[in-house]
This record gives C-alpha cells, structure tokens and sequence, in this order.
C-alpha cells in the first residue's frame, strides 16, 4: 500500500496532550495531516480498541488513516486501517491477518542491523528509523543517526522496496527538509503534534513537493 499523503505520520501521547485524543485527532485533521498512530500502549486493551475506534470515526471525514501500534489482533479488532510493528515483529503474521490492503509498518533503530530489513521486505509498507537527531520526546534512544546515518539506512530500503520514515527530533523544516534530502520517504512526529497541531505547518510544506499546494491549515 502506498504511504499516505502528506507523508507525515503523528504518533499519538495522550500524556503530552492538553485534551483528549479524539480532540488532538480533530486538530490535526483540520491542519492537513492524514496519518495517525495510536501508540499509548500502557492502556488496557479494551480502552486501545474503543480509542483506536473513536480516532477512526474522527478521520472518516478528512480521508485520514489510523494505525495502531502494537498487536495486529487489536488493529484488526479497532478496524484501523493498519499496523506499527516493533523490530522484532513479524510483518509476514501481521499481513496475513490484516489483508494486502493494511498498512504495515516496523519501527527500526541503528542496532537492529540489515537483516531487519530483509524481514521488512516484501511485507512492510515502511518503516520507521530513530533517533535521526535529539528527540524531547524520546531522550534516552540513540545514539542519533544524524543524515548520514539516515541515508545509508534509506539505501537499504531501497534495494528492498521498503520507503524509510524518519523519526526522532523531526519538530523543524528544516530537519525534515534535512531528511528528505537525505532520500527518506516521510518523516514522523509526536510531542510537537500532541502540543500544537498548527506548528505542523511549515513540516508539512518542507514535505509538500516542489510546486505543489500545501494543504489547508486551520
């Protein structure tokens, strides 16, 4: 499945938000960003599926799509529209359960080595490479990849056919405009987007491409 456009996906932390998520959803709907992804993996599964479900009422207008990280049966459950996996998920399993239309995506750090992507391969519609530089949100991962860390990862994926999301202190155009001149396919956020959905604005231009118009903003 191809990526969702704009290519940025905001990954949820109800613990930085200032209301509740379907709230923050709404928000950031209204600000052009079509991809969302409920993390919070200290709720009980029950409150994940009914929340996962709640995003996706809120999305149906804007043609937004929800993933859910963790377990493909609690995506399924939810009805999402896709899965984020960790490194050592099995995207083949995930797949099988959720369908060819399911987006499927794996969270990859430096020490995971190439061979991850070979799992990735043929399976996961992306993945996502962290920390690329200092993240708030995250301080304890690294060491940070920086670009060329980035550009030697999106090498890999691209012998594989699996597009690289970077992740990790992505709140500045022009770090994201760092990663896609580094070849990465999108770029990935969370405290910035729980705190200010219209602080997305000059992210999401530096991933517009060239020529074209930006998404209307709130």
């Amino acid at each position: 499945m191809s990526l969702p456009e704009p290519p940025l996906l905001v990954i949820t932390d109800r613990r930085l938000a200032d209301r509740p998520l379907p709230q923050v959803a709404e928000r950031l709907f209204a600000c052009g960003v079509r991809w969302l992804s409920l993390r919070d993996k200290d709720l009980p599964d029950g409150e994940r599926v009914e929340l996962a479900r709640a995003l996706v009422v809120r999305a149906g207008p804007w043609g937004a799509r929800i993933t859910l990280h963790g377990d493909p049966a609690l995506a399924a459950a939810a009805g999402v529209d896709g899965v984020h996996l960790p490194s050592n998920g099995d995207p083949a399993a995930a797949r099988a359960l959720l369908g060819v239309g399911a987006l499927i995506g794996l969270s990859f750090h430096d020490s995971d080595g190439a061979e991850a992507m070979e799992r990735a391969a043929g399976q996961a519609d992306y993945v996502t490479l962290s920390p690329v530089f200092p993240s708030a949100s995250k301080p304890g991962y690294g060491p940070c990849l920086g670009a060329a860390g980035l550009r030697r990862w999106v090498a890999l994926g691209v012998a594989r056919g699996v597009p690289v999301i970077g992740l990790g202190g992505l709140d500045r155009a022009d770090a994201v405009a760092e990663c896609r001149v580094a070849g990465a396919a999108g770029v990935a956020v969370m405290g910035l987007a729980m705190r200010d959905a219209q602080a997305l604005a000059p992210l999401l231009a530096a991933l517009a491409p060239a020529g074209s118009a930006t998404l209307p903003h709130a």
